[in-house]
């Protein structure tokens, strides 16, 4: 899934959650169609690979801050496990990611500190985790193969929050998004502080909608769904 956003004054920027990073790098003329659809195909390929060989499990967390739900999660990989944050989805709303011994006693421990759910996500795999690292490393070559271009419009990249205006930045930030977390609450106040009062979601869904209600309340939320939506939506622009 990926956002445009704008306001009066901040100009257009452009964001991805997870996979939809390569989506807003399309847009942002920082990738072209087809190697965006290669990109997305080999990692996805990688990513179940790696799962394959060091099966992880999901978890979503309500109701606890990221503060505290990162604070377990490193307590409980001092003790040898793998889990980590692997999205930051909007204020109360997290998941989880790592090995099934780390998932066990995260989840516990986040039970007893007061989550007002922890939900397995149905997957094997652990995303946004160490465990990841096989397919970081494999998609690196096809990353350094691919022709990326400064982008045409601000990109929030997931793992920084911060905008990426160079090549080197998108690189780094595609090496290291498997491995890392998507930091999407931290995203959208970064975009929300440059200006911007209005966003599109442009995808089948209205998941980043909705997180971005739970983020920037007084902000304006468009869903635009397929190609004529977006030609109605521009059309309002003029």
């Amino acid at each position: 899934m990926g956002e445009a956003a704008s306001g009066a004054g901040a100009g257009v920027f452009v964001a991805g959650h997870s996979m939809g990073e390569y989506t807003a790098l399309v847009a942002a003329g920082s990738i072209s169609y087809a190697d965006g659809l290669r990109l997305v195909r080999e990692r996805g390929r990688l990513m179940k690979l790696a799962g394959d060989r060091a099966p992880g499990r999901m978890a979503a967390v309500l109701g606890l801050e990221e503060a505290q739900v990162a604070e377990v999660c490193a307590r409980v990989s001092s003790d040898g496990f793998i889990v980590q944050v692997a999205n930051d989805n909007c204020p109360g709303q997290l998941v989880i990611s790592g090995d099934a011994a780390g998932m066990a006693a995260a989840m516990a421990a986040l039970t007893a500190a007061g989550a007002r759910k922890v939900a397995p996500l149905a997957v094997s795999i652990a995303a946004h985790s160490p465990l990841m690292q096989p397919a970081a490393a494999a998609l690196r070559t096809a990353i350094a193969q691919t022709a990326i271009l400064p982008p045409q419009a601000p990109v929030v990249g997931n793992t920084t929050a911060t905008l990426l205006t160079t090549v080197e930045a998108i690189r780094d930030e595609l090496n290291s998004q498997l491995t890392d977390s998507v930091r999407w609450t931290a995203s959208i106040q970064h975009l929300a502080s440059a200006g911007v009062t209005t966003f599109v979601e442009i995808g089948a869904g209205e998941v980043l909608t909705g997180l971005v209600k739970r983020i920037a309340r007084d902000a304006n939320r468009v869903t635009v769904k397929d190609v004529k939506g977006v030609r109605a939506y521009v059309a309002t622009l003029r």
